[in-house]
């Protein structure tokens, strides 16, 4: 399930996460890492719930979504892209490739195209040291990442999009 199709239903779910887990030492980071699993994000209407069951304060529920920033407080795009920001990345040209790829998609990070088809994210380190600058797309890496490179990705990606869609 990426998003949910009613209250009850998002109700039912996260009651269900909390059940599985609120009997856990710590148990607040699995909830949520269970959420955004489960639902693709972790939606407002859930931090009140999730607060009461585990008797925190809404502000303590939300500043820990906050704070990492692996959880996501809206739906992602069809699409993530993540650019390492990792000293290796970095020292390869890293900051330059992301300013041009913001710029490109008209966002920053945590932000979704106006299509909803690509999320873009930092990360810090994706393990492909010895071909920066990297980036990954869903779940595929890519190493020695230009412009021109990064182009033909997101050209690939929106072709898929549009005969999804036809």
């Amino acid at each position: 399930m990426t998003q949910t199709s009613n209250g009850s239903e998002l109700a039912a779910t996260i009651n269900r996460i909390i059940a599985e887990h609120k009997t856990l030492e710590g148990p607040l980071l699995p909830i949520l890492h269970a959420s955004q699993q489960a639902l693709g994000y972790i939606p407002s209407e859930a931090v009140p719930m999730i607060a009461e069951q585990l008797q925190l304060t809404k502000a303590e529920v939300h500043g820990v979504i906050s704070f990492y920033h692996f959880f996501r407080s809206s739906p992602a795009g069809n699409n993530t892209i993540q650019i390492c920001r990792a000293e290796s990345c970095q020292s390869m040209g890293s900051r330059e490739l992301e300013a041009e790829i913001k710029q490109r998609l008209k966002v920053d990070y945590h932000q979704t195209t106006a299509d909803g088809e690509i999320t873009l994210e930092p990360v810090y380190c994706l393990g492909n040291c010895a071909c920066s600058p990297a980036i990954r797309v869903n779940d595929d890496i890519h190493g020695r990442v230009d412009m021109n490179k990064f182009e033909n990705i997101v050209d690939e990606l929106l072709t898929v999009a549009v005969e999804l869609k036809l």
